[in-house]
């Protein structure tokens, strides 16, 4: 008879410390920030991290390009709020607060229906019919006035219902601890979904589907369920996102919203799971805050997604996590005065650029109010030489300083890697 013995398996204390403090972020986080408009900010940002980690799903762990993701949060939303409306009728005994997995379901249905053709193919193909089935809900939402309720969409109130102990979801700060109880059991969930023999047979059909072919996978089945999961997820973010606004339109399936989880998914950094949820956050402060701050927003969006594709495709998440290594060697602090020349001259290129935007912004469309205006508490003359001097001395030098800077951080960081990596290779030696 074999020897019975037992194995004791340490619990990853990190990863409880982690999801510990994910957990008291998203409790506290109304505690902190107590205006109206932070409250509101926060349930959107809940909201946009249950649909970016979706679609990081497929792009991120599937390599699959999707221009239509947006089709399957709208759908979600489209049914929640139609389920919304029964409830209010009385038709449906359902709770408000379970709508947003009737959203989930609704959107993985029509996965289950359109995601069979999409995930045919992969690669450019994929994208193309997924930016096809997106053009195609979009036209049909004004083509079906009945179920998309043409341009001026469907509203509900989301005060209705059952009322357990007093709650309503009438208050914002009510309906944003309902986003974030779902935003933490979906980010779980996704995360759990990572960890599983499905989730690592879709990394390897991302990296090598020929292999995943050989050794007898259906690579279209594997790329099919994920996508159907993905949906499911996007349906939830879409449900929530019914309640917070308590309207849906035509908009939220457009091919604007699904660039938009694409862009920030990728900034956020796709390669890392965290990463969507650095892009969720920046998501919601561009299209609340930065739009609100200057007319240009889309122009400064569009010129840091370049760059980011330039000098860091891996995302914020990336830089973090190089840094994090850094640190974890203790040679962060042979690079932090780099750092902080880069971040100095590189404000001052930055302050001098936007100042030469913001006055051709102005001179194009505030003519009507004057040459005068302001950025960043420095008053400015749009027709004035001083002004535009000014802002082109600060843009180039700035530049200059910052390559400046730039080769001394090169010099550096490439001194701190060859540390480590000796370092990896004495530690090596004396295991």
């Amino acid at each position: 008879m074999a020897n019975s013995y037992y194995e004791f398996k340490p619990y990853n204390v990190g990863r409880w410390v982690i999801w510990g403090l994910y957990a008291l972020i998203l409790a506290c986080a109304p505690l902190v920030f107590t205006s109206s408009l932070s409250h509101t900010m926060l349930s959107q940002m809940g909201i946009a991290i249950i649909v970016c980690l979706s679609y990081n799903m497929l792009l991120g762990q599937g390599g699959m390009l999707s221009f239509g993701h947006a089709v399957y949060s709208g759908m979600g939303a489209f049914l929640a709020m139609h389920t919304l409306n029964l409830v209010t009728k009385g038709q449906w005994p359902l709770p408000v607060s379970l709508l947003p997995l009737v959203g989930g379901v609704a959107a993985m249905l029509f996965a289950v229906v359109l995601g069979w053709v999409t995930t045919k193919k992969s690669a450019t193909t994929f994208a193309m019919i997924t930016l096809g089935v997106g053009e195609l809900v979009w036209a049909s939402a004004l083509m079906f006035p009945e179920f998309f309720g043409g341009e001026g969409g469907i509203s509900g109130n989301r005060v209705t219902g059952a009322k357990p102990w007093g709650i309503t979801f009438g208050p914002q700060v009510q309906l944003y601890y309902l986003i974030a109880l779902y935003t933490f059991v979906c980010t779980a969930a996704m995360f759990a979904f990572t960890r599983t023999p499905l989730g690592r047979m879709l990394n390897a059909v991302r990296d090598n589907p020929e292999r995943v072919e050989f050794v007898g996978y259906n690579t279209q089945m594997v790329r099919y369920i994920a996508f159907v999961v993905a949906a499911f997820f996007a349906g939830v973010s879409g449900g929530l996102a019914a309640l917070n606004f308590e309207i849906v339109t035509a908009e939220v399936v457009g091919g604007q919203r699904s660039g938009a989880y694409l862009l920030f998914t990728f900034l956020g950094g796709a390669t890392f799971f965290f990463g969507p949820i650095i892009g969720a956050v920046l998501m919601v402060l561009a299209f609340v805050l930065l739009s609100e701050f200057t007319k240009a927003w889309l122009l400064y969006l569009g010129l840091t997604f370049l760059f980011m594709v330039m000098f860091a495709p891996g995302g914020i998440a990336s830089l973090v996590m190089m840094n994090l290594r850094v640190a974890s060697f203790g040679r962060l602090r042979d690079v932090w005065v780099s750092y902080l020349g880069l971040g100095v001259t590189g404000l001052s290129a930055l302050a001098g650029a936007g100042a030469m935007i913001e006055m051709v912004y102005h001179l194009k469309l505030n003519a009507a109010l004057g040459p005068e205006l302001r950025f960043m508490g420095v008053p400015l003359h749009a027709q004035s030489v001083d002004s535009w001097f000014g802002a082109s001395f600060l843009l180039v030098t700035g530049v200059l300083l910052f390559e400046l800077a730039r080769r001394e951080y090169v010099r550096q960081w490439g001194e701190t890697q060859e540390f480590i990596e000796k370092e990896i290779k004495r530690r090596e030696m004396l295991i």
